[in-house]
């Protein structure tokens, strides 16, 4: 049975009762869900995230350092942080958000998709995952361009050309190509240096 006719009988034989990201925020203040629990709401949904091995973590670190560099005070480079999509009651937190620049970081709101430039998502057990519903919620959100770096098989994927049914072009990179961000590119990235190959 596919997960969506999992979901379909569950919506249909059972109650879900839904979160919006302000019940959500409201569960952290009363102390239910602690700053440190990992988990992302995603469409109405508080959802455990995978524990970060040390190979996913290290990519991230790279990305970070990569990024900063090359962005430098075109962008903001948030790391593992919460991006606001409430028209899906959504609070992911992608392992890296490319967003436009804001002198105070977001400090009074987080970003929300029209902020985003790109997003990075790093997986390796969380595969599916993030290409299944991750990525799909981030195109219903209308952000533009996902890279999703594929830790198993060392390649990385671009989602790019949005339209009103999701990325129109797909791109699988292997270990000896580069890519560039759609918004920036004069910035080339060679995927070995994202993978630390």
């Amino acid at each position: 049975m596919s997960a969506q006719q999992t979901e379909t009988i569950q919506n249909n034989s059972l109650s879900i009762h839904r979160f919006s990201i302000d019940d959500y925020h409201n569960l952290g203040k009363v102390g239910i869900l602690k700053e440190d629990d990992r988990v992302e709401l995603i469409e109405g949904r508080i959802t455990d995230m995978t524990p970060i091995g040390s190979k996913h973590a290290a990519c991230v670190d790279r990305l970070t350092n990569l990024l900063v560099k090359k962005l430098g005070d075109n962008a903001i480079v948030r790391v593992q942080n919460p991006i606001d999509l409430t028209d899906n009651d959504s609070e992911p937190e992608p392992d890296i958000a490319i967003l436009k620049r804001q002198s105070d970081y977001y400090a009074e709101h987080h970003p929300t998709a029209s902020d985003v430039l790109l997003i990075i998502e790093v997986a390796d057990s969380s595969m599916d995952y993030d290409r299944f519903i991750k990525v799909p919620l981030y195109a219903k959100a209308g952000i533009h361009e996902v890279w999703l770096v594929n830790l198993l098989d060392n390649t990385i994927e671009t989602y790019r050309s949005l339209s009103s049914e999701g990325y129109g072009i797909i791109t699988r990179l292997l270990h000896t190509e580069a890519l560039s961000p759609v918004l920036f590119p004069d910035i080339n990235i060679k995927v070995a240096e994202i993978l630390g190959l």
